[in-house]
């Protein structure tokens, strides 16, 4: 029987890959250099460092990359507090509020520093629904290493036999499948060039995971 689900944030609770690109652009006004869409999509997938280390270069800059880490992330910090950009994903809400009602422990697990899922967490007031939030940046290894899920699931006081992971992408998805925890696909809008073949389930929409559903998914 299902007991404890395990969140996701970026791309499940949240997008903020719009933000993202705001606080590049503004990091990029700040300095007074030309980077055009094209260049920027070049960026992708790639840590804040080492795109900073590829502006430096290309564009022979005094600052050291550090210097424009800093800069990216105070833009950053600033939007998460107003920009209408940021919203919970449609139908997250109603489904962490009809969990927690229902009884289930949620616990979050995300990549994001502690900084970012707190700023999330304070902005959308999300604190009451979940027992305990986790971040892959204090730990040794990162997704698609199953750590961060077999420290969620003993953090949740129930057997991962027990356990839900709701993802939306492929490391996510294989972090869950190592750990042996049963894993829901979360493919939205925003999820591009993902593979869910690891996932248990795949959905489109949280209502195909609302609180009677999922459990009779546990029961087959």
């Amino acid at each position: 029987m299902l007991k404890a689900v395990l969140f996701d944030m970026d791309g499940v609770i949240v997008d903020t890959e719009p933000l993202h690109h705001k606080a590049y652009f503004g990091m990029f006004n700040t300095l007074k250099i030309n980077v055009s869409e094209t260049h920027y999509q070049s960026f992708t997938g790639q840590s804040t460092i080492n795109v900073c280390k590829s502006l430096c270069n290309h564009f022979k800059l005094s600052n050291n990359p550090e210097e424009l880490v800093q800069i990216k992330r105070q833009v950053f910090k600033d939007l998460f507090k107003k920009d209408p950009d940021l919203q919970l994903l449609d139908g997250v809400l109603d489904l962490i509020k009809e969990y927690h009602e229902k009884g289930l422990t949620l616990v979050l697990a995300s990549s994001a520093s502690m900084g970012t899922i707190d700023s999330v967490f304070t902005r959308f007031e999300l604190d009451k629904y979940f027992i305990t939030k986790l971040s892959g940046a204090d730990l040794k290894a990162s997704k698609p290493h199953p750590e961060i899920f077999l420290n969620a699931a003993e953090a949740s006081g129930y057997l991962k036999e027990n356990c839900m992971v709701i993802e939306d992408s492929t490391n996510g998805i294989k972090a869950a499948n190592a750990a042996d925890i049963f894993c829901v696909g979360y493919k939205s809008l925003h999820s591009k060039n993902q593979d869910y073949s690891k996932a248990n389930v795949v959905i489109n929409d949280f209502k195909e995971i609302s609180y009677s559903k999922v459990q009779k998914l546990f029961r087959s």
